[in-house]
């Protein structure tokens, strides 16, 4: 009996604290803010103060930042350098031309795509665009737009360089990767290599381009597609 007496007595004294803590808590009633540490338990126990909003116990932060980025896309701070990656690929299909980095490719086969399907450009640019943190290259060109159909990706890579330049960066450099089994890229390599410093307005010395085959595996290696990769460095200017 003394025993139970007991609990119920601590039982009363803990809910009594946490009501006391609760009502020396200020006025948040609209705000969005963090609770003090010392005041947490209230929220890990399922309790929430009176005139405390959701919205303040919903997350530590009002502004979530990832990279230096709100959550309304927009960047908070200038970073010194950003980072970016792009990826493409495109079937070959007979009939089309085979564009590479602007340079067309004499070759059976060429890039079945809505624009002129240079899949090199289309990396590059879904690189910048991504150390941007803006959104790719098929949501600002969409390809069911008829405005794109047959467009040379030249206005593409342009658009991107503007972007990268509004932001205040400049290439820091870049490092590129082509993928296919034919033709053999070793002839048209640096000639590649010129349009896209280019394009971009970059130094050579800043500009990589390496071509692989698919060692005849898969689409890549049977001459049925053609990939890409590029890594960009944007330097603060």
């Amino acid at each position: 009996m003394a025993m139970a007496a007991a609990t119920n007595f601590c039982a009363s004294s803990s809910i009594s604290s946490t009501q006391k803590t609760a009502a020396t808590l200020p006025s948040l009633q609209g705000q969005t803010c963090s609770l003090p540490s010392r005041h947490r338990h209230l929220l890990s126990a399922g309790r929430r103060p009176a005139g405390l909003s959701v919205a303040a116990t919903a997350a530590p932060t009002a502004i979530q930042q990832v990279d230096g980025a709100t959550s309304s896309g927009k960047a908070s701070k200038a970073l010194p350098f950003r980072v970016g990656h792009g990826f493409d690929l495109h079937r070959l299909e007979p009939g089309y031309p085979l564009i590479i980095g602007g340079i067309n490719i004499p070759h059976e086969r060429g890039c079945e795509a809505h624009s002129d399907g240079d899949v090199l450009l289309h990396c590059v640019v879904d690189a910048i665009l991504g150390a941007l943190s803006l959104p790719d290259i098929g949501q600002i060109f969409p390809d069911n737009d008829p405005k794109w159909k047959g467009a040379a990706s030249s206005v593409f890579i342009k658009e991107a360089v503007r972007l990268m330049h509004e932001a205040g960066y400049e290439i820091g450099n870049l490092d590129a990767t082509l993928i296919l089994q034919r033709p053999k890229l070793s002839p048209f390599k640096e000639a590649i290599r010129a349009k896209l410093c280019e394009l971009l307005g970059a130094d050579p010395a800043a500009v990589n381009l390496k071509a692989k085959t698919h060692e005849k595996v898969d689409s890549l290696g049977e001459n049925r597609s053609i990939a890409a990769h590029t890594v960009v460095l944007l330097m603060k200017k």
